[in-house]
């Protein structure tokens, strides 16, 4: 199913619709936009079609000047069979020529307010965001102290728990069990709740219970941008678990890359501590306090000076 129609920037913008209702529902297929400056020119060799055309004071100010011949034969042109809507900003009149071939084509012309680079830029915000590759992981997505931690692991390990003693400490749910992620940037993914558990926590012995109505509405948060997994595991005595912190495990959703960290679960761990402390940690990464790399130095600095003393 197509996740945008004409008919959803219609209502998303508030937006007049001048003619071609017919064609309110076509699919857009993309966020890209297009100003037919030299198509109405003439030149209709590359014409992005399949792409929502604008049209500003400049473009019609130059339409106006043709003849009323090549208006007609341009506008014709203009709307095609896959053009999801042409758009005319400033509140401009819209050329009789362009209503009718809309009409005939059922492209929907539709008409707002708002300066055409102004206009432009919402409109590319809105389609990015609603276009943006999506998918969706098992676990659970805190918001902690800024960080959007997603909280991973196997069926029963403890993720909701966790996630209900870190609300309880004051941070904030977005989802769980389920978190719906788009990729709204090259190296931006945004995690969300879906609409039918949106606010709710299962607790395996209590129920699914509602954080926003037990805690209050600063408890949860409709979205939060990934910027650290954490992984809960059962506890292998067999297994060697990092201990400096040295080296960071990178995980791929989508395109992006995200730092992972695996924490082993076993009995008297206070899971929702070690993720504060991870998450403030990983803040002072990135200001460039590293405390697992500092160590590594002053070691270092010691066995220098000692064989020194050696020599």
């Amino acid at each position: 199913m197509p996740k945008v129609r004409t008919k959803d920037i219609l209502e998303k913008f508030q937006l007049e619709l001048v003619s071609g209702e017919e064609g309110i529902n076509r699919p857009i297929p993309t966020s890209d936009i297009s100003r037919p400056g030299i198509e109405i020119a003439g030149y209709f060799e590359f014409y992005p079609a399949e792409r929502i055309q604008l049209l500003g004071k400049t473009e019609l100010s130059f339409f106006e000047e043709l003849p009323e011949s090549e208006r007609i034969s341009r506008m014709e042109r203009l709307c095609t069979d896959i053009t999801p809507a042409i758009i005319v900003t400033r509140d401009i009149d819209v050329p009789v020529e362009l209503i009718e071939a809309s009409e005939r084509e059922s492209v929907p012309v539709l008409r707002t307010s708002m300066k055409t680079t102004r206009f432009s830029s919402r409109l590319t915000n809105f389609l990015e965001s609603q276009l943006a590759p999506t998918t969706a992981v098992h676990g659970v997505l805190v918001d902690v102290y800024g960080i959007g931690v997603l909280i991973t692991g196997k069926s029963g390990v403890g993720k909701s728990e966790t996630a209900l003693e870190l609300v309880k400490r004051g941070h904030r749910l977005v989802a769980d069990d389920c978190v719906e992620i788009r990729q709204e940037d090259q190296d931006t993914l945004v995690g969300t709740s879906p609409g039918l558990i949106e606010h709710l926590l299962e607790i395996r012995g209590l129920g699914i219970i509602n954080v926003m109505t037990l805690f209050g509405a600063g408890a949860v948060r409709s979205n939060k941008r990934i910027t650290l997994i954490m992984d809960l595991e059962i506890w292998d005595s067999k297994k060697q678990y990092d201990r400096l912190g040295l080296d960071e495990e990178k995980v791929k959703i989508i395109d992006t890359y995200v730092t992972k960290l695996t924490v082993p679960v076993r009995p008297g761990r206070n899971l929702a501590v070690i993720i504060e402390v991870a998450a403030m940690n990983f803040r002072l990464k990135r200001m460039g306090v590293n405390a697992a790399q500092q160590f590594t130095e002053r070691l270092s600095d010691v066995i220098d000076e000692g064989e020194q003393e050696d020599i």
